[in-house]
């Protein structure tokens, strides 16, 4: 089956939208998936603004990567609940959308994006600007069928050194070819920059599991900082170096560089908290 707008897209119903201004929407989590992680979460807010973004300008331009002031994980999801999706618009425009958004379950707030800015690009670059009108027209009306995700292509971390509680480095291979890249996107296949951050914050968690947790866990809380500096194409390897900057208390921050080669690729800083078993 055709991947196109099934194999990454998550948002299922727009319910209201003010194009270039704010936008809401629902996301139904396929209860048959093994995992949905909380960057897919804030990929689905990424997706809802991106619409609101997209109709302001006709369709004729579409935000990609771009730069995450701070990605706030405020609690988990499991496959089957359904996600409550708002984006508000602060500036749009031909060259750039910069937005905040949230993601709810059950009135429970998930994820919390705060002052995110993506580049605006051609859409004819990277999909069919009439078969993209099309999707927003479907989605602002009877809504898509839900279950088109079926999961994403296992994304091993090969690790290449490390010191316990200090830091790591490891190798990331980009899948030469998966069912997301017939839909992120159709024309110009792009490594999604939150599934590099769904690796960031492995590498976080990797690097504090040499910290004593005094019978507690460490959780991830906010990804910071986060920069896509270049499109990520498939099958290219990526050399991760995660390093814990500061330690205080029940507090951690972990920084976390990803180049090919001499190029930076993306960074981040993720802060994790310990907190105690119940």
């Amino acid at each position: 089956m055709d991947g196109h707008f099934r194999a990454f897209s998550f948002v299922d119903r727009i319910t209201s939208v003010q194009p270039g201004v704010q936008v809401r929407g629902l996301y139904h989590i396929p209860p048959g998936i093994a995992e949905f992680p909380l960057a897919l979460a804030a990929e689905a807010v990424g997706q809802l603004a991106a619409w609101s973004a997209m109709a302001k300008l006709d369709f004729k331009r579409r935000p990609v990567a771009g730069i995450a002031n701070s990605v706030e994980l405020l609690s988990p999801v499991r496959p089957g609940q359904t996600l409550e999706l708002a984006a508000d618009i602060e500036e749009v425009d031909f060259d750039a959308v910069a937005y905040c958004g949230t993601a709810h379950c059950g009135g429970i707030p998930v994820v919390r994006l705060n002052h995110c800015v993506g580049p605006m690009l051609p859409q004819e670059d990277f999909d069919d600007a009439q078969a993209v009108k099309n999707r927003f027209e479907l989605l602002c009306n009877s809504g898509a069928t839900p279950g088109g995700f079926v999961g994403f292509p296992p994304l091993m971390l090969e690790q290449t050194g490390a010191e316990a509680g200090k830091w790591i480095r490891a190798n990331l291979q980009i899948p030469a070819a998966a069912d997301l890249f017939a839909d992120h996107f159709a024309r110009r296949p792009v490594f999604p920059g939150t599934l590099f951050m769904h690796k960031v914050l492995e590498l976080a968690a990797g690097v504090v599991s040499g910290i004593p947790a005094d019978g507690g866990k460490w959780v991830a809380r906010t990804v910071s900082d986060g920069k896509m500096r270049t499109f990520i194409p498939p099958g290219d390897i990526l050399e991760f170096e995660a390093r814990l900057t500061k330690h205080e208390g029940d507090s951690a921050v972990v920084a976390i560089e990803a180049r090919k080669g001499n190029r930076v690729t993306g960074t981040s800083r993720v802060k994790l908290m310990l907190e105690k078993n119940s």
